[in-house]
């Protein structure tokens, strides 16, 4: 499990075909250690000084943005919580439920407001400043537009994450808050439900 607070921007250095090499600052990784990429739970397959690599599948290059991954593209990395860890975001699993896109970028006071797009399915998880997790961040919704939703960001998350070079029409991973998806199901929800726009 993950809280969404990322520890430091590493640096795609090999992609090729299902495995990715990372230059970052991490150390002591091990092999089998979980660790999340862009918001995706990947395995450490070899660890490294000053790098490791992890394999990805066709399913998580499928439905993620980590099959769109270049050498040179900055990466947010997260190690798993530890037991006794603090809990600083909110529960991450790093299973991303869909790719969306940034739509808008506004410059204010003191932040920046960033809007997206999103698949029309997880439409419904989103709550006015309830939390998703966006490329592995954990955030606060601030706003709900059709389509899509937008979140504030304040400048130590701007420097600390890959979100200071995001533009409109970059790819995102989102992942909803797990929460919500447990209490749609325990309440028998299904999609056919879903009212009509």
């Amino acid at each position: 499990m993950f809280t969404g607070i990322v520890e430091t921007v590493g640096t795609a250095a090999e992609v090729s075909g299902s495995r990715i090499r990372l230059e970052s600052d991490l150390v002591d990784l091990v092999v089998g250690e979980s660790i999340a990429v862009n918001g995706v739970c990947l395995t450490v397959t070899a660890p490294g000084a000053g790098s490791f690599s992890a394999d990805i599948s066709e399913e998580t290059a499928r439905r993620t943005s980590l099959g769109s991954l270049r050498v040179g593209s900055p990466v947010n990395l997260e190690r798993a919580m530890p037991a006794g860890g603090r809990f600083g975001g909110h529960i991450v699993q790093g299973h991303v439920d869909g790719v969306g896109s940034v739509a808008d970028v506004r410059e204010l006071p003191g932040s920046v407001e960033m809007s997206f797009s999103l698949p029309p399915e997880l439409e419904r998880y989103l709550v006015h400043k309830g939390s998703v997790t966006l490329e592995g961040v954990s955030l606060t919704v601030a706003a709900l537009e059709p389509g899509g939703f937008a979140v504030a960001l304040i400048p130590h998350t701007l420097q600390s994450t890959t979100f200071g070079t995001k533009q409109p029409g970059d790819a995102v991973n989102i992942e909803v808050d797990v929460l919500a998806k447990y209490v749609e199901r325990l309440l028998g929800y299904t999609p056919e439900q879903e009212p009509r726009r």
